[in-house]
């Protein structure tokens, strides 16, 4: 847990310097003065803030999976049969969706849980938990690595930072603008602390809303991922797998929020479902079955 702590504040503090860097080389950080607001500049501001630090941490995905859950890549040599089994079966996968070969790795987690990701996909990484190895049959497996597949295939890493990057910017520009003409109101000596104070409490509630739009159209590529599953490993199993994580949907760690929407099992909800990053599995279950009736 300390690790994971201690990367998390590091990649943060490295993002944060480094989107300061570009900030200060593009001379847009003083969007704000006598005479008002420079909408160009705030927005080109924003823009590198939302959009920089969403594609930072795409590009440092990979690697951050690996440190953060302890993620054991596969060598092409192994000999272990289970290895080599799932090494196979992600290659065989990736060669029918006419994918370049990702990294495949596993690590050591009774949660049930597989996921993809990576900056692009000539460089995805596909990763399954010990737990799921251990408690789905074969079958069960390949429709979650289907699954997974296809979540590289659609480039979904790179569409869902693009969302967040841009539901990031405008976050920030709404949030400054509203509180710049909030603090208009109020004395000169209070300005300052107003915007400051006006601009972290809209930050905070417009993310609430952004984060319910970057989460629906997350369930929406879970539906496309299913299918993509069900067209490369078969329907009846990718069904399966589905059913099988219903069972073991308790066995899923959620200490790592940041990764939450490369795994591919949820639980539903009420209000809380307009957060869920997969929509519940009893209806991932029904829209394939309907699929396999229409």
């Amino acid at each position: 847990m300390a690790k994971r702590i201690f990367l998390f504040i590091l990649v943060n503090i490295l993002v944060m310097v480094t989107i300061s860097i570009v900030v200060s080389l593009l001379g847009v950080g003083g969007y704000a003065g006598a005479a008002g607001l420079n909408y160009g500049s705030l927005f080109v501001f924003c823009l590198v803030w939302g959009m920089g630090g969403a594609f930072i941490s795409l590009l440092l995905s990979r690697i951050m999976a690996k440190w953060m859950l302890g993620v054991q890549v596969i060598d092409t040599a192994t000999t272990n049969p289970e290895e080599r089994w799932l090494l196979d079966t992600v290659h065989r996968l990736a060669r029918q969706a006419k994918l370049p070969l990702p990294e495949v790795g596993w690590y050591e987690n009774e949660e049930v849980n597989a996921f993809a990701t990576g900056p692009s996909k000539s460089r995805a990484l596909v990763a399954v938990s010990s737990g799921l190895m251990n408690k789905m049959t074969r079958d069960q497996v390949e429709g979650v690595l289907g699954h997974e597949l296809t979540h590289v295939a659609n480039g979904d890493m790179v569409t869902m930072t693009l969302i967040q990057g841009i539901v990031n910017a405008f976050v920030m520009f709404i949030a400054r603008i509203l509180a710049f003409f909030v603090s208009q109101g109020v004395r000169e000596e209070w300005r300052a602390m107003t915007n400051l104070l006006v601009t972290i409490v809209l930050q905070i509630a417009l993310s609430i809303l952004g984060m319910m739009v970057v989460a629906w159209f997350s369930r929406q590529r879970e539906f496309r991922a299913d299918a993509g599953g069900a067209s490369l490993a078969g329907r009846g199993k990718m069904i399966g797998a589905l059913e099988a994580l219903k069972s073991t949907a308790e066995l899923v760690d959620t200490e790592q929020a940041s990764l939450a929407t490369l795994k591919i099992a949820s639980k539903p909800g009420s209000f809380v479902s307009l957060f869920a990053t997969h929509p519940p599995l009893d209806v991932r279950i029904e829209a394939l079955k309907r699929g396999a009736t229409a």
